[in-house]
Formats: C-alpha cells, sequence, structure tokens
C-alpha cells in the first residue's frame, strides 16, 4: 500500500476580498472544485464568522474539501484530502485558483497514511519528547 489518501494543501494570498465574505460563491467554487477533481459531493455546509470570515467544508464520497478565509487579509487555506485511485486532488486547483482569483499561491501535497509519512512523523515526535 502506497497511502490511504491525497491531501492536497492550497494556500492563497491577495484573493479576492468580496468572494471571500460570499458563503454561497465559496461553495460553488468548492463544488466545482470536487467536480473537477472526479470527486462526488454528498453534502456542503458553511460557517460564517464576526470578525468577517468563513469556514465552508464539501463532505465528498471520497474523503472532503475544506475551505477558510479571511477577507480582511485576503487570505484563503484550503484542503482536499481524496481516498481511493478516482478522485485526483491536482484536479481541485486551476478551479480553486479562478474562483478565489489570488496574486500567490502555494500548494504542497501530502500521501496520508503512507510509511514514509508515519516514519517522519514518529521521528520528529520522539524528538520533541
Amino acid at each position: 500500500m502506497e497511502a490511504f489518501g491525497r491531501h492536497l494543501l492550497l494556500e492563497m494570498w491577495d484573493c479576492n476580498r468580496y468572494i471571500l465574505n460570499d458563503p454561497e460563491k465559496i461553495t460553488q467554487i468548492m463544488c466545482d472544485a470536487a467536480n473537477d477533481a472526479g470527486a462526488t459531493v454528498v453534502k456542503s455546509i458553511y460557517h460564517e464568522f464576526d470578525p468577517p470570515g468563513i469556514t465552508a467544508v464539501a463532505i465528498l464520497s471520497e474523503s472532503h474539501i475544506s475551505v477558510h478565509t479571511w477577507p480582511i487579509e485576503g487570505y484563503v487555506a484550503v484542503d482536499v484530502f481524496t481516498c481511493g485511485t478516482v478522485a485526483d486532488p491536482q484536479l481541485a486547483i486551476k478551479s480553486l485558483l479562478e474562483g478565489f482569483e489570488p496574486k500567490e499561491h502555494t500548494s504542497v501535497e501530502i500521501k496520508r497514511g503512507s510509511p514514509y509519512i508515519k516514519e517522519t512523523m514518529l521521528s520528529k515526535v520522539s524528538s520533541v519528547t
């Protein structure tokens, strides 16, 4: 077994601040990204914060997508976690970038449950104690 799932972390800065405070638009972007990745949305939900910010989650047949926005700062953090071999989290990036309109972004993918991650994390935990 190579891994249980693929976990994409996407950081976006200097995004369109109006979009970051629009829960319906955020939900649409998130669901479009899931579809682009080949995933199936089971349910989506969001919560609005004060000061402004939104957390939205799409539960997927394959796992989940979460979006956390900070409209004042123009920042968005997205997690796309997929299990199995059908959905590809990398395919979600394009629609997320088009939807949130960042001037800067970065991403990293982690293979969840892989032997390498287990060894790396255990060595870091034991070095802290």
